[in-house]
């Protein structure tokens, strides 16, 4: 090679680099410039641009984007799932951003009894609100809601049988089995039953003297429908009391509220599943009840405490900030009404149809005025799926804006383009048209303002 290309110090000193740098940090920036000199070195001979400081920053900048992601980056979910795992789950009100910030941003009296001047517990931030939600007598928090299968069965049912429907040994996201975190918790998995009928006597008849507990696992992220036959809450809970057992419900979406006043199905609250016999129920904190990614666990206060007192559970505990934000949301449980119109995922599932419509037409209309004469954009009638293992196969009535073209080639790259603007714009291909469902966006200015960048394919 006749020349060299420039020095990492420059280029990192380049006014060119400041964005790749901030958006993936110093340290990784040099070392894509180093593995960048390295190709160069190997291939033996200088691209035309490598004197080009500009270019390289765009290279960098592209080329860890592809390998290392682009971090957190805001979409707009024009999906038609509300709740959508892959993008994080339930939003946050302002209100709530608040408790997180002060959390965050302040020493906070987390595990200290300020009246007693001495250590306390993080509990306490939230358990007196989860057991006047939900009946329990004690209530511990952990990080998701498979922890908290995990934590519990750890604890109750460890070297034991742990009887449990076929038809309940479910999947969760990520490829999460059931069967996998109930051995992993240290249990024998007992297989009661056939996947689509269960009857009591499957129960009565594989409990013995090394059954730990029974497990109960409601169905909220998949259904089975036709000949079919469950044994209920009730049902499962005389048999464990008769046998002396506790009964589990993994309940898995955590409604709080009768989501019946939203015209949607009937979801099994943490209170009624208690009130039927429960000795425990877990739960998610970011799915239904619209927090935080957290697993709840509430009932009998002498199984909590043994729960408590599990060595697992200081490595499966909450942090202040998650904590703070649950407990906000639990206080505007306490009031329905402004829980409904204060948490968004609430606040989503109750909103009319027209507000909805009413921003799909204003979209409608942006589009019309971006896109060439090859698309044929119009507002139509969609079904909205709640999502992220909540409610399966229910959907919300919604509106929706479609776009359809001559070739789904065309559309391939318009959803290209709108994956490509500053927010990326999220909506599904489905029967030949792209659907740009608005029910999962609350306010359609910004999304207006974003694209205003588009161009047409």
């Amino acid at each position: 090679m006749n020349k060299r290309p420039p020095s990492v110090d420059s280029l990192l000193r380049d006014a060119a680099m400041a964005a790749p740098i901030a958006a993936h940090g110093l340290e990784v920036v040099k070392g894509r410039i180093r593995a960048l000199q390295a190709e160069m070195r190997a291939a033996g001979e200088l691209p035309t641009w490598v004197s080009d400081r500009s270019e390289w920053a765009t290279r960098i900048e592209h080329a860890l984007d592809a390998t290392h992601g682009t971090g957190l980056t805001p979409v707009f979910n024009l999906t038609g799932t509300l709740i959508h795992t892959n993008l994080g789950r339930a939003l946050l009100s302002p209100q709530l951003i608040t408790a997180a910030l002060s959390a965050a941003t302040h020493p906070v009296a987390l595990e200290y009894d300020v009246e007693e001047g001495h250590r306390g517990d993080r509990d306490r931030l939230v358990e007196p609100m989860l057991c006047a939600l939900t009946g329990a007598e004690a209530a511990t928090v952990v990080n998701n809601n498979a922890a908290a299968v995990l934590l519990v069965l750890n604890t109750l049912a460890r070297d034991r049988e742990v009887p449990v429907s076929r038809g309940e040994l479910i999947e969760i996201g990520g490829s999460f089995r059931m069967p996998d975190i109930i051995e992993r918790a240290g249990c024998r998995i007992r297989e009661v039953g056939t996947t689509n009928r269960t009857h009591p006597r499957d129960y009565a008849e594989t409990i013995g003297e090394l059954t730990g507990v029974l497990l109960k696992v409601h169905p909220s992220n998949y259904r089975i429908e036709g000949f079919t036959r469950e044994v209920d809450t009730p049902q499962l809970a005389a048999i464990a009391k008769q046998h002396t057992l506790p009964l589990i419900v993994d309940l898995g979406s955590g409604a709080l509220l009768d989501l019946e006043r939203f015209a949607l199905p009937h979801e099994p609250t943490p209170r009624e599943t208690l009130a039927q016999g429960a000795d425990i129920v877990t739960f998610s904190g970011d799915k239904l009840l619209g927090a935080v990614q957290a697993g709840l666990i509430v009932g009998r206060r002498d199984l909590v405490e043994r729960i408590r007192r599990n060595p697992l559970k200081r490595a499966l505990r909450t942090d202040k900030i998650t904590l703070a934000v649950l407990r906000e949301t639990l206080k505007l449980y306490q009031e329905p009404e402004r829980a409904v119109r204060e948490i968004p995922t609430l606040r989503a599932l109750a909103e009319p149809t027209e507000r909805v419509a009413a921003r799909a037409t204003a979209l409608a209309d942006a589009l019309r005025a971006r896109l060439s004469a090859d698309f044929v954009v119009s507002v139509i009638k969609s079904m909205c799926q709640v999502g992220s293992g909540a409610l399966p196969g229910t959907v919300v009535p919604s509106a929706a804006v479609s776009v359809a073209a001559a070739h789904d080639k065309q559309l391939r790259q318009l959803a290209e383009r709108m994956r490509a603007l500053p927010v990326p714009v999220l909506g599904r291909i489905h029967d030949g048209v792209l659907l740009l469902d608005l029910r999962a966006t609350a306010d359609v200015e910004p999304l207006l303002a974003n694209l205003a960048r588009l161009e047409s394919p």
